[in-house]
């Protein structure tokens, strides 16, 4: 007897979702932003020969490339790179490895205090060792710190540095530190309550050979004034999507010292902290140069406070790009054993170039241009627009997503976001540019 046939539904195979290599990723990337090169050389011909009448071919060529084409091939790359991400799975979300917290001050009495509670209320399960330097110290620092710890119950050792310089004081540090695992935390920098766990629960995930793992920095002061409001933004999505791409590819080419976690024999192995301006950046790129990795976690939030004057931002900025020149000097990209870090320390080589064209040629040119002279700025700029856009509403989606499953709300800036896309870089490249000239001259060094 044969069995009645029922109409029920066919049952479809599982989709398998195919599984991009990094290197297949590296070379997408480097195919559409190398389509987009060419599509932009095609439509500024009309551009490069009238500026050839100008200036000769050669130097129009090193003008709009500068402006146009270099910078238009990083972002596509960039932006290839980010949509084919994804952040692999933690193993685990609940790590119990002991680990310290290292937080070299200087002049942070007022604080040091607020610091120490966000470090007390992480919902990391295990022990938290925190060691406070107190560096060329000349206030209460050590005291408040001190008074701190008591009535929080922390774990806490005060360490005093006389000899001035950030990476003195971390050195400092690394003599007392017991666990496998170090923390540096700016004095400033808050941790949101799950930073810790995020940070080492991506650690415990990753291959052996990573050595670092750097966490996402936002900005905590972005309501203080419009300057803040615009860094807000850089923070939030530029460095952010930097640092991103940068740990697609194994790479993370700064693990800052705001909030990064290291291996301690990875630090000693390296000789600890150069004596640099950048003493972070060093710092990767010689783990980077002895062939270890180093990752970037976006759900490890930390919140530290921007300058909100031009002045101690263009000292943050002019440091940051003197120590990336540092790095250059100390370790060539070529010298790096892994063939994605090469390319990405490569982008440095480039960078000073690009700014300089930008505060030399850009910024006097869309000045002409309000002039009727579009001899450097032009009709043609504006396709550098919908690329940036859309970059940043790619890294829109994804902080998105991070803030909730942090449960954090983002603020409402639209001003500081429209002023971030249109003259934010105006204000960086001049003073990335004075960095340079410092570093090539050898100005004296000032940690803040």
């Amino acid at each position: 007897m044969s069995t009645p046939q029922t109409n029920l539904p066919e049952k479809k195979p599982a989709q398998i979702k195919r599984y991009v290599s990094v290197n297949e990723k590296f070379w997408i990337g480097h195919s559409i932003a190398l389509v987009w090169m060419v599509f932009s050389i095609i439509v500024s011909m009309p551009w490069l020969n009238d500026l050839s009448l100008l200036v000769t071919k050669p130097v129009a060529i090193l003008i709009i490339a500068g402006i146009g084409y270099i910078p238009g091939y990083i972002n596509a790359f960039i932006m290839v790179s980010l949509l084919l991400d994804r952040q692999p799975a933690f193993k685990t979300l609940d790590p119990e490895e002991p680990v310290t917290i290292i937080v070299a001050c200087m002049n942070e009495d007022k604080v040091i205090a607020e610091t120490l509670r966000y470090i007390k209320r992480q919902d990391y399960e295990g022990d938290i060792h925190v060691i406070v330097v107190d560096n060329a110290f000349s206030d209460n620092t050590a005291m408040a710190a001190r008074e701190a710890g008591e009535s929080l119950g922390l774990q806490l050792e005060v360490l005093y540095e006389k000899k001035p310089g950030k990476y003195n004081a971390l050195n400092k540090a690394l003599d007392y530190v017991k666990t496998d695992y170090a923390i540096t935390l700016d004095a400033d920098t808050l941790l949101h309550r799950s930073a810790v766990r995020y940070v080492m629960a991506r650690f415990e995930s990753t291959p052996e050979d990573v050595c670092a793992v750097a966490g996402a920095v936002l900005v905590r002061n972005s309501r203080e004034n419009l300057l803040a409001r615009l860094q807000e933004w850089d923070y939030f999505l530029g460095i952010a999507s930097i640092k991103r791409m940068q740990g697609l590819y194994q790479g993370t080419l700064v693990a800052q010292g705001a909030f990064s976690v290291y291996k301690v024999d990875a630090v000693r192995m390296v000789g600890g902290w150069p004596n640099a301006i950048g003493e972070d950046i060093v710092l990767t790129w010689n783990f980077l140069r002895n062939g270890m990795r180093v990752y970037f976690e976006p759900l490890a939030v930390a919140f530290t406070e921007v300058p909100i004057t031009f002045k101690h931002l263009s000292r943050q900025r002019s440091r940051w790009a003197r120590g990336m020149i540092e790095a250059l000097k100390i370790v060539k990209p070529w010298q790096q054993p892994l063939p994605y870090v090469r390319y990405l320390t490569g982008i440095n080589l480039v960078m000073p170039y690009l700014d300089v064209i930008f505060t030399f040629c850009w910024i006097p040119g869309l000045i002409l241009a309000f002039f009727g002279k579009f001899w450097l700025v032009g009709p043609m700029t504006l396709f550098v627009l919908p690329l940036a856009l859309v970059l940043n509403y790619i890294l829109y989606s994804y902080q998105l997503h991070v803030f909730k499953t942090l449960d954090l709300k983002i603020r409402r800036n639209h001003l500081g976001f429209v002023l971030y896309v249109l003259i934010y870089q105006m204000l960086m490249s001049p003073m990335s540019v004075w960095g340079y000239w410092q570093e090539v001259f050898s100005f004296r060094r000032i940690w803040r």
